[in-house]
């Protein structure tokens, strides 16, 4: 019997508007990393024929140059379209309960502008420089700073 052969495939892409101010922290080696906490928007029509809409809150870690351009230009309510991969991260909380949470470690960000959006001196469209081919993420034995 032949085997089923399956492609695997972690790539994300999300447009939607920054929840709050980007936070930039570095690891102990001195890489920038920035958390975008944002909301990504869905509507739908209920069965009843009325309009609904969705709302997805999403973690986002933006490592390097990227990250610190991020804390530069964005703030809450900004528009932002990213692209990167699905990442797990675990950990033991108080109690010993074991946590899990999946967030998107990005590999491109661009800045998005909306009439009416644009501030005196900041970016259009995409103000970051190309990414690394594969974006850098924290060392196994190093410690996540938030």
């Amino acid at each position: 019997m032949s085997q089923l052969s399956m492609i695997e495939v972690n790539k994300v892409f999300l447009a939607g508007r920054l929840t709050q101010d980007p936070e930039l922290r570095y690891t102990p080696t001195g890489i920038a990393v920035t958390t975008l906490r944002m909301a990504v928007n869905s509507t739908y029509m209920g069965k009843d024929g009325e309009k609904r809409e969705d709302v997805c809150y999403i973690n986002v870690n933006v490592w390097q140059k990227q990250a610190e351009k991020c804390v530069e230009y964005l703030r809450k309510g900004r528009p932002v379209f990213i692209e990167g991969r699905l990442q797990s991260r675990q950990w033991e909380a108080e109690g010993g309960q074991k946590r899990t949470v999946i967030e998107v470690t990005a590999s491109r960000v661009q800045f998005m502008d909306w009439a009416g959006d644009r501030k005196e001196g900041a970016p259009q469209g995409a103000a970051t420089a190309p990414p690394p081919e594969t974006p850098p993420g924290p060392e196994e034995s190093e410690d996540i700073p938030f």
